[in-house]
């Protein structure tokens, strides 16, 4: 006679068969995120290891600057960016199927003279070089700084400042060697600068209508439109920033450790996040003013200003930031 348990396993192993076919599936959802090597961008990399628990494998590639990623999204080899406001909305102008779904940072920039240099305002940049990267939040935070100070730019000759674009990773050393006379700079790499002797902080560019700039999450139309994966992934958004801000000596040790490999010492991360700071939120306001000074500015060569409500959706944050907890 068959006991009544061995007749309870067999009548539950299709249902077992079924679950664990079930979340196998549901461990095979890829979401491939772009992603840039700054401090403050790191609660996004550290998504990686929050988002197995959602069902999600998050592949991050790393990409020189926010505008990199354009392409990337375009050809639908990237589902998830994390970039500066210029670079999304540079993106939507484009024709680029992105969305804002969160900001993940703020702050995060300098303004940088090379020390010695016989600069020491805003005003004395008249007759000099200044570097920036083209496309991101570094170059329209300089344009609204010099244009407060009554300065014209081009890259070319014949305005009060020379503007010479160059990558990220390039302006420190040509400020070190005395290619340039300034440069507009994120961190870490503004607070390496300064900490390695070679260079003086001239304005932490927050006084202008932009305010202190707030970092996009992007997501495209394609994965917004698949709900459950949207919302799983921005559930591990809101769930890795609230680890690095309720545990900041373990966002330290992940961005040195992992995202840096070492090459950012403990003082450069304190001075790096002392001016910057991991978020969740972002508003259409806020988006929508950086795309009108843009346009003013001549950044992104854009043929049309885009609307913020036409690209800004906030639902997925809210519900997530819900869940989590979080206010």
């Amino acid at each position: 006679m068959v006991s009544p348990q061995v007749l309870d396993c067999a009548a539950m192993r299709p249902f077992i068969l079924a679950l664990s076919v079930a979340l196998a599936a549901r461990g095979e959802d890829v979401v491939r995120l772009g992603n840039l090597k700054f401090a403050h961008y790191g609660a996004v990399s550290h998504m990686k290891e929050i988002c197995p628990k959602h069902g999600i494998r998050l592949e991050e590639r790393m990409f020189a600057k926010g505008l990199d990623i354009v392409p990337g999204i375009l050809a639908g080899e990237i589902d998830l960016a994390a970039s500066a406001l210029d670079g999304a909305i540079a993106g939507r102008a484009s024709g680029a199927p992105v969305l804002v779904v969160a900001g993940f940072a703020k702050g995060g920039a300098r303004i940088l003279a090379r020390k010695d240099g016989g600069v020491t305002r805003l005003a004395d940049l008249k007759g000099k070089k200044v570097g920036t990267a083209r496309g991101g939040a570094q170059e329209l935070l300089l344009y609204a700084e010099l244009a407060k100070t009554g300065l014209t730019w081009s890259d070319q000759s014949g305005k009060d400042v020379r503007i010479m674009f160059l990558a990220y990773a390039d302006l420190n050393q040509a400020l070190q060697s005395g290619q340039l006379d300034a440069i507009s700079q994120s961190e870490p790499q503004s607070s390496q600068a300064i900490r390695q002797g070679y260079a003086v902080e001239l304005v932490k560019p927050y006084d202008t209508p932009i305010g202190e700039p707030v970092r996009a999450l992007v997501m495209t139309e394609k994965l917004y439109g698949n709900r459950d994966v949207a919302l799983r992934t921005m559930r591990c958004f809101v769930e890795a920033t609230k680890e690095f801000i309720d545990k900041p000596d373990e966002a330290e040790k992940y961005v040195r450790e992992k995202m840096f490999r070492g090459a950012l010492t403990a003082d450069e991360y304190k001075d790096a996040m002392g001016n910057a700071a991991f978020t969740y939120d972002i508003t259409p306001e806020q988006v929508q003013i950086t795309a009108d000074l843009m346009t003013k500015y001549g950044v992104g060569k854009m043929s049309r200003t885009p609307k913020a409500e036409e690209f800004v959706k906030l639902d997925l944050l809210q519900e997530a930031k819900r869940a989590a907890g979080v206010k």
